[in-house]
């Protein structure tokens, strides 16, 4: 019953993280495949944690090393993305980029910037999340 289970009701689960630096400026990505600027994040792998996860994604979209244990902020159930997904969201002070990244395949531009002067573009769901980290808005369950 439990491969009947996985097969027709799979679960997804992802990870953000609002990685602020130590002058208080949040990291963004550009994707090559998406419109928008977003908080580092992507899938957690089968065997690896939430956590690991978020260390993961940070280096691999930002060269970005989480000097500071994260902070759980919420977990969000994604309903634009499918019936079946969630989204573990973190906040990270202290992040430190370890080097530039370069753009590649997946990432078409980072950087750092100040809260009251994000780039043009930011995704509605950053904008959400931030407003919540910043206490301006309620926690809203999805993403």
């Amino acid at each position: 019953m439990q491969g009947v289970h996985l097969l027709s009701r799979p679960m997804t689960l992802g990870v953000r993280g609002a990685a602020f630096d130590a002058a208080g400026r949040l990291f963004l990505v550009r994707h090559t495949y998406l419109p928008g600027w977003y908080m580092p994040g992507g899938g957690v792998d089968p065997g690896e944690t939430v956590e690991e996860a978020l260390h993961r994604e940070m280096s691999e979209e930002g060269n970005l090393v989480v000097s500071r244990p994260p902070e759980l902020f919420a977990v969000y159930y994604n309903r634009a993305a499918s019936k079946h997904d969630h989204v573990v969201f973190y906040r990270c002070d202290g992040v430190v980029q370890a080097a530039e990244k370069q753009p590649d395949r997946e990432i078409a531009e980072t950087g750092f910037f100040p809260l009251d002067d994000l780039p043009e573009g930011v995704t509605e769901a950053t904008g959400r999340r931030l407003d919540e980290l910043g206490g301006r808005k309620t926690l809203d369950p999805y993403w």
